[in-house]
């Protein structure tokens, strides 16, 4: 409540936004369920720019903002030159200059989706509004009621405020009203949360980042390796529906008052998901290296300062990528192995999760082909003996990631083999290659542990949906090998070692 009622701050802030904590989680937090990286990191930094991002939890709302109007501008003060001083300009005019300069300024960020009424000839019905005669009353109650709907706010007639409550928590009271489009929590998306945010940023309110303590919030998250990814796939899934929409924050609120950092950010938001492909792409390229025997960085003679500078290149990333984590890390205060289980998740969800979500999202929005998500259990923990973790539940999203375990386990076999066979000079470059595949792999370790779940053993049909994918991925290779050179020229039965 400080932040909202700050007579300078809170005008223009639409919600405080606290991160969530959570209760029976396994010690080890194996998914990365608690997810302080973004809470602690990346909320807390958008907070610099125009504020987090609403997660549709622990989220204290400021109601004007929620009803779709605009902050109030803060108006800028020429100071008066020496020339209009000395000549003693009136004050009425400069008082008339300012009031129309401030109406072009705010005119200039007007937004035909806002409205413009007040709140308070809302709160207090429209007999306070001022309006002179009735011909303008009527028009501005059609006007409210196509808005908001039919409410005794705007009727004032008490005989029928039972029959306008009866109307309001009806399921038809929004319709042919903005509710759902310009009003309140903004359909269309799973994660409508995203959108309702994106929308009051545009119109130029701000948020608040707050992390008191002891927490403000705390809740239950899934502990299932299945329930995991598919709360992971639901939130995917509903980034992809807003990326291929009309709010897509790449081309949405130009005209509005959004940040370019805070549009950046909200781009991140919603293209995640994409980058499901180039992450399984860099997943199977370490299998390709061991079973062709070639390096991701070409190894020919006369591209050699191609290769440096690759290798340059390659090493440079690799340092910043590390560079970037270690100030993060002591920046938000989050201990190295909260880091590394979000970036195992991460690539978990990567290649499973968000694969889904961005080819079965393009179907929802191209096809029209609608999807259907399963409900996340968040049963609690109260035996402390954590079955749910150890429980195995079938879905298809466990399939990729167990296709990358086995081809690149397939891919060290075949690698450590070939260079027994080769002698002690391959056994350098064979080095480099199986850094990458055991990278994959140690990435994918805690997924492997979901798998075999309390027994140790991974439920037959998930080994031989995987090892049927892999042999078809090999054969396929085997049968394509694009690494092989192939010489084209005349055919030697036909003319002859003479040719």
């Amino acid at each position: 409540m400080c932040f909202l009622v700050d007579p300078n701050l809170g005008k223009s802030v639409c919600y405080v936004q606290f991160p969530q904590r959570f209760d029976g989680i396994d010690k080890n937090n194996r998914y990365a369920n608690h997810n302080t990286v973004f809470f602690d990191i990346n909320l807390r930094g958008l907070d610099g720019i125009q504020g987090p991002v609403y997660l549709g939890t622990g989220c204290v709302f400021n109601r004007t903002a929620l009803y779709g109007y605009e902050p109030p501008l803060k108006l800028k003060h020429k100071k008066a030159g020496l020339f209009s001083t000395c000549c003693g300009g009136s004050r009425k005019k400069r008082s008339k200059s300012s009031k129309k300069g401030s109406d072009k300024k705010s005119s200039k960020h007007v937004d035909p989706t806002v409205p413009i009424f007040n709140l308070e000839d809302i709160e207090q019905g429209v007999e306070g509004a001022g309006f002179d005669d009735e011909k303008s009353l009527l028009m501005s109650q059609m006007s409210l009621e196509k808005r908001f709907g039919q409410s005794s706010a705007f009727s004032a007639m008490p005989e029928i405020i039972l029959k306008d409550a009866i109307h309001v928590i009806s399921c038809g009271y929004e319709d042919k009203t903005d509710w759902g489009s310009e009003i309140g929590w903004i359909y269309g998306s799973v994660t409508e949360d995203i959108l309702t945010g994106l929308k009051m940023r545009a119109r130029g309110w701000r948020s608040i980042y707050c992390m008191p303590n002891p927490p403000a919030f705390k809740g239950s998250a899934p502990i299932n390796l299945s329930d995991c990814l598919n709360q992971v796939f639901r939130w995917a899934l509903g980034s992809v529906e807003i990326l291929l929409s009309r709010h897509c924050p790449i081309w949405y609120g130009y005209s509005g008052r959004l940040k370019w950092l805070e549009r950046f950010a909200y781009i991140n938001t919603t293209i995640y998901s994409v980058t499901a492909i180039p992450l399984l792409s860099y997943c199977t390229l370490p299998v390709v290296c061991l079973l062709t025997g070639k390096f991701i960085i070409p190894q020919h003679s006369g591209l050699k300062w191609i290769s440096n500078f690759a290798s340059i290149w390659f090493i440079s990333l690799f340092l910043s990528i590390f560079a970037t984590g270690i100030l993060e890390m002591r920046w938000g205060g989050v201990g190295i192995d909260e880091w590394w289980r979000n970036e195992q998740f991460w690539v978990i969800g990567g290649v499973s999760s968000h694969l889904f979500a961005a080819f079965q999202g393009l179907l929802k929005v191209l096809a029209g082909i609608d999807t259907n998500f399963t409900v996340t259990s968040k049963a609690s923990d109260e035996e402390g003996d954590f079955a749910e973790l150890y429980m195995f539940k079938w879905t298809t999203l466990l399939i990729p990631p167990t296709t990358l375990l086995i081809i690149n386990l397939v891919g060290v076999v075949a690698g450590i083999s070939y260079a027994i066979n080769s002698g002690y000079q391959s056994w350098g470059p064979l080095f480099g290659k199986l850094f990458f595949a055991f990278w994959v792999i140690v990435h994918l370790y805690p997924f492997l542990k979901g798998l075999m779940g309390r027994q140790n053993r991974t439920p037959t049909i998930v080994v031989m949906w995987s090892i049927l994918l892999a042999s078809i991925f090999s054969l396929l290779w085997v049968r394509i090998d694009p690494f092989t050179t192939r010489v084209t020229g005349p055919d030697i039965q036909q003319c002859g070692s003479n040719c």
